[in-house]
């Protein structure tokens, strides 16, 4: 035994009932330092999740410059980049992309916290190209699912030309998507409480039927980021054996274990 790990266990020789504080207060520290390590993991990271972290900052930016910008100049901006059917027959492009960039409700929406802790932890699962393409492609068709219908309803004589400039933006027909997706990769319970909780959410949507086109949007996009399933699946698959085959398991030779630290050796006996 080496002289700190002699100093760390002084004492467990004496009397019943001596006080051993300097262990715990060790184990308590790895504890929180193991905490903290998992806490940080949940939000977005330059190097680790650059989509979400990038893609954060913009909508951030955006979000404070609802709140605190000129209300005139706000409204025109989100007008301009709404995915209505009108926008949608004149510019589609531009406008799926536009009113992606907006957060509805502002900097403090739900938002927000939704999109930094659900697109984290997929972009840290699946990369970040994959995360791109389930946001984007939940928000593009759940967008088309639903507005195109309003636009035949229109023409058909069964709804007022009015409908066709309704505003419509936001990240959470994306944002769905991105919760269907994650559903399936996450561990048990949590992926029944995640599903269970955004089935609930969509429920509560139909039900209340407050904006019709968000109402089914959501859902819609839900279902997209499930059938995104399988290929996020593989990219998980693919991940794992390259981490066995970098450590030597998958090849059966045998990896030395590797030498605790002195502020480890503790908290790895206590944890067993």
């Amino acid at each position: 035994m080496i002289a700190e790990d002699a100093d760390a266990y002084a004492g467990t020789a004496g009397p019943a009932g001596a006080a051993r504080p300097r262990p715990r207060r060790l184990l308590r520290a790895v504890r929180l330092r193991r905490g903290l390590r998992a806490a940080v993991r949940l939000l977005p990271t330059p190097a680790g999740t650059p989509f979400t972290f990038c893609y954060g900052l913009v909508l951030a930016a955006t979000a404070v410059y609802t709140d605190l910008g000129d209300p005139a100049t706000v409204g025109r901006l989100l007008r301009e980049s709404s995915t209505d059917a009108a926008h949608l027959t004149d510019q589609p492009l531009l406008v799926l992309l536009a009113s992606a960039l907006w957060v509805a409700g502002g900097f403090w929406s739900l938002y927000a916290p939704g999109f930094v802790l659900v697109v984290t932890a997929l972009e840290r699962r699946v990369g970040a190209a994959r995360t791109a393409g389930v946001f984007l492609l939940g928000h593009v068709l759940a967008t088309l699912a639903t507005e195109l219908p309003v636009a035949g309803a229109v023409a058909a004589g069964r709804l007022p030309e009015a409908a066709l400039h309704r505003l419509d933006y936001g990240i959470s027909f994306g944002l769905m998507a991105c919760v269907g997706a994650l559903s399936g990769l996450l561990r048990r319970p949590w992926d029944r409480v995640v599903a269970g909780l955004a089935a609930a959410v969509c429920a509560r949507d139909l039900w209340e039927l407050a904006d019709p086109l968000a109402s089914w949007g959501h859902p819609i996009a839900l279902l997209i980021g499930i059938g995104c399933r399988p290929l996020l699946r593989d990219k998980g698959e693919k991940r794992g054996k390259g981490e066995k085959r970098g450590t030597g398991e998958a090849a059966g030779v045998a990896v030395p274990a590797p030498r605790a630290s002195d502020e480890d050796a503790p908290s790895t006996t206590a944890a067993r």
